[in-house]
């Protein structure tokens, strides 16, 4: 358990006689909040569990294998579970078939948190074959497998009875490429962004996880999301701090990345974060098996995924 204090005023109040007459003194009492501990081992197993399937393709056996192991994980943690199914036109004229799953935890409360991750994998691993689909271990299956582990942890330890969680497992995110346009990335959350699962939706803020598995990440600040949500990205990365990973999430400016958080924040108008890996001197800004076929399980460390999802629990329970 990670443990903070904070102040609660007036907590208690000392009527004593003084003198001529009566003074009242206010005695300030310190509780405890409880953080409960973020279980990277489980996460881990999640993230092997959708490697297992294979790419995660659109279209592909794969895809309705995973999603539909995804729902099942989501209905064991959340209050009410939504299932999206559409299909596009992808720029190169193929119908492609999406899958959006939503978990809702405490689905009565107003003040709501987003949290989001895409499950799908990329059809061609262009840094190295295009001939090859992407395992996408880290790239996909790392915040998917954070997100489900987080809704368990949520599930088993009381929060703050005024928010709410919902987790957004989007798809179709990575069946794009530069040559199309940016809009040919993230077509499941723009789906969702124009069609959220509850008519006139709204959250206080998002957090999107993408690649968030890679031995000695570096989260560095994002420059979208200081843009559109920098009270968010600021508090997320004090977050960190407090529950020591500081290490990981740097108050270092970081590149500025179209990711599946931009139709969150310009299309459904909700101020969200990206948590993104952002090492420092490599040629594509990514890791060095970005976009190959050898983002798979060898690179997702445990140690990354604790920190991820404690900084997460942190940041939630003492909102």
């Amino acid at each position: 358990m990670k443990l903070i204090l904070t102040s609660l005023t007036a907590a208690s109040l000392l009527f004593s006689s003084c003198g001529n007459g009566n003074q009242t003194e206010t005695v300030t009492e310190q509780t405890e909040v409880k953080v409960p501990a973020f279980n990277a081992d489980n996460a881990y197993s999640h993230i092997q569990k959708q490697v297992d399937f294979g790419p995660r393709l659109p279209n592909s056996p794969a895809q309705e294998q995973c999603a539909a192991w995804m729902e099942s994980e989501l209905k064991k943690s959340c209050d009410t579970v939504y299932r999206q199914e559409t299909s596009f036109t992808a720029k190169d004229g193929k119908s492609l078939r999406c899958i959006n799953l939503i978990g809702a935890i405490n689905p009565k409360a107003t003040h709501r948190l987003l949290l989001l991750a895409h499950w799908d994998s990329r059809p061609w691993a262009d840094q190295e074959d295009k001939t090859k689909p992407v395992l996408g271990a880290n790239d996909g299956a790392s915040g998917v497998g954070v997100l489900i582990e987080l809704a368990n942890v949520l599930k088993q330890n009381k929060f703050d009875g005024d928010l709410g969680i919902d987790i957004l497992l989007t798809d179709v995110e990575d069946y794009g490429k530069s040559e199309w346009g940016e809009d040919s990335y993230a077509l499941g959350t723009q789906y969702w962004a124009k069609n959220p699962h509850t008519p006139g939706y709204k959250a206080i803020g998002g957090i999107l996880l993408d690649m968030v598995g890679s031995k000695n990440a570096r989260f560095a600040l994002e420059g979208n999301s200081k843009q559109y949500a920098g009270a968010i990205q600021q508090g997320v990365w004090e977050a960190a701090a407090k529950a020591g990973y500081s290490s990981y999430f740097v108050f270092e400016q970081g590149a500025t990345i179209t990711d599946d958080h931009m139709p969150v924040n310009e299309i459904a108008r909700i101020p969200t974060i990206d948590i993104i890996d952002l090492p420092a001197n490599t040629n594509t800004g990514f890791a060095h098996y970005w976009h190959t076929t050898k983002d798979d399980m060898s690179n997702v460390d445990k140690n990354t995924l604790k920190a991820v999802g404690q900084t997460l629990l942190q940041y939630i329970y003492t909102l």
